[in-house]
């Protein structure tokens, strides 16, 4: 079974890296000391604490799980590499002028990175789809849950 590609830019890539070195080093020998005082503390049946550190440890163990997978599968995605800027692509920040006459701004990361109040919007979103691919001046139609909006493209960075 081949694994999925998981497009992360360089900025992306350092905040897993440094989440999993932390769970690594940090927090799972954190969670392991919670887990060995409820032991101590007691039966392990009707222990609320020992519970919690169990639910805490599986959480844990399977962050690190996540992380190890994404890195390992990890294409780096860097927009600055290609200095035409002609299209917009994984990497691009592009600037919309919406029917509303209001610029907004994009970045098209991977999935795991978009963060739409920070302006990091997928690939695979439906403006991250549309927008993939087009030029400065194209005008693209996006279909939102409150329906269809259109976006001018302004800039492509």
């Amino acid at each position: 079974m081949t694994e999925k590609e998981v497009f992360l830019t360089p900025d992306g890539l350092k905040k897993f890296t440094d989440e999993l070195d932390y769970l690594l080093s940090t927090r799972r020998h954190e969670v392991a000391e919670q887990l060995h005082k409820a032991i101590e503390s007691g039966s392990t049946v009707n222990n609320a604490e020992y519970d919690d550190a169990k639910n805490e440890q599986a959480f844990v163990e399977g962050r690190i799980l996540t992380l190890e997978t994404m890195i390992k599968n990890a294409k780096i995605i860097d927009a600055t590499e290609d200095k035409k800027h002609d299209k917009v692509k994984l990497g691009s920040t592009v600037t919309v002028r919406g029917q509303d006459d209001v610029n907004e701004q994009y970045t098209i990361v991977g999935s795991v990175e978009a963060n739409p109040a920070e302006g990091k919007i997928s690939n695979e979103s439906p403006i991250g789809q549309a927008l993939i691919g087009k030029k400065v001046g194209s005008k693209v139609q996006v279909q939102v849950p409150s329906g269809a909006v259109v976006f001018t493209i302004i800039e492509i960075k």
